[in-house]
């Protein structure tokens, strides 16, 4: 069974040959080539090689075209600061004032590099591993891309007391991700991840994100033409969970931080479950942590597939050793293998 023959199924509801693993290896990529994270995303076959040499060596189940979350400012002419050994980053915001927002056009992907060049990634990685692994996509909810555009705080106060600025920054920032994500899927995505993490909780009050993000999720995600799943990045899903689902998405991202079998019961049949690995732990784990911890997520949530095991961030940071990811690889193989014989 090949990597997307077995997400598929796991996806469907159904038991595959063992659980998937999508480790987000992103930058994650520099280090394995042992080159800086700049270097490392200048070239789009930087990018190819990483990917598929990490997918060998980690029995990886996915591939990530994916560079960095701040590309999407970039493109629309945004700063990016480069670190050492972490993701590049949103630097000043582009959007110096609320007035401001009534001068910002979408950007045309032919006219980006950076766009350009992650759809060139999608191609190629499409040439070499053709439908036998997923490829994924990813964009940021236009919900969640103020943050980067206008920095948290002016949001919210756009957020909470300019709701017609809102709701122009809401039809530009739209239109993007929907031209962005069909983009990525035409080039040969298989899917998309779409990251809102202002949909959990954890980052803003349900009443608000249902009040004012829902719908403009709803309508982004009706009109990409693919699979799609949200990713809250590590903010927790259980309380939001109903509302994800009848958005129509395959997938979601759920947090370290959820019950386990309790939001199991909430997307039995209904939404697979990606997750809920703690990236930011796995710096620090041993043999016996990464067994115990994945032993407890496939337990309490692997029967009858719709599972997926990932880290719940949504990237792997530099610092995690290789042995760890490793051990993480060995570990699913050894009790992700369907039937769970040994729960």
């Amino acid at each position: 069974m090949n990597s997307n023959e077995r997400t598929m199924i796991a996806m469907s509801h159904s038991e595959p040959d063992r659980v998937p693993l999508f480790l987000s290896l992103t930058h994650y990529g520099a280090r394995e080539l042992q080159i800086s994270v700049k270097e490392y995303f200048s070239k789009p076959e930087n990018v190819v090689t990483a990917q598929l040499r990490m997918k060998d060596k980690y029995n990886n189940d996915c591939v990530f075209p994916f560079f960095y979350s701040a590309i999407e400012v970039e493109a629309f002419g945004g700063e990016v600061i480069f670190l050492d050994e972490g993701p590049p980053n949103s630097g000043e915001p582009l959007i110096k004032s609320i007035e401001d927002i009534r001068k910002l056009e979408v950007p045309k992907i032919e006219d980006s590099k950076c766009l350009r060049q992650i759809l060139d990634v999608t191609k190629m990685l499409k040439e070499r591993v053709g439908d036998s692994t997923p490829i994924i996509g990813v964009v940021i909810s236009p919900f969640a891309l103020p943050i980067m555009q206008l920095g948290f705080e002016k949001y919210l106060e756009v957020l909470y007391f300019r709701q017609d600025y809102f709701e122009e920054l809401m039809l530009i920032n739209k239109k993007f991700c929907i031209m962005w994500a069909n983009a990525q899927l035409e080039a040969g995505a298989t899917a998309i991840c779409y990251s809102n993490p202002l949909a959990s909780p954890t980052i803003l009050e349900k009443e608000k994100y249902m009040s004012a993000g829902y719908n403009v999720d709803k309508q982004t995600l009706a009109n990409i033409k693919g699979s799609t799943a949200i990713h809250l990045a590590s903010g927790i899903a259980l309380p939001v969970i109903e509302e994800i689902i009848s958005t129509g998405v395959a997938g979601i991202g759920f947090s370290a931080k959820d019950d386990l079998e309790e939001i199991k019961k909430a997307a039995q049949n209904k939404i697979c479950l990606i997750g809920n690995l703690n990236a930011l732990e796995m710096v620090n784990w041993n043999s016996q942590k990464v067994e115990a911890e994945i032993k407890n997520v496939i337990a309490k949530a692997g029967r009858g597939g719709g599972l997926i095991l990932s880290d719940n961030h949504g990237e792997i940071p530099w610092q995690v050793p290789e042995d760890v990811l490793f051990e993480i690889s060995e570990t699913v193989q050894r009790f992700g293998t369907y039937p769970l014989k040994w729960v």
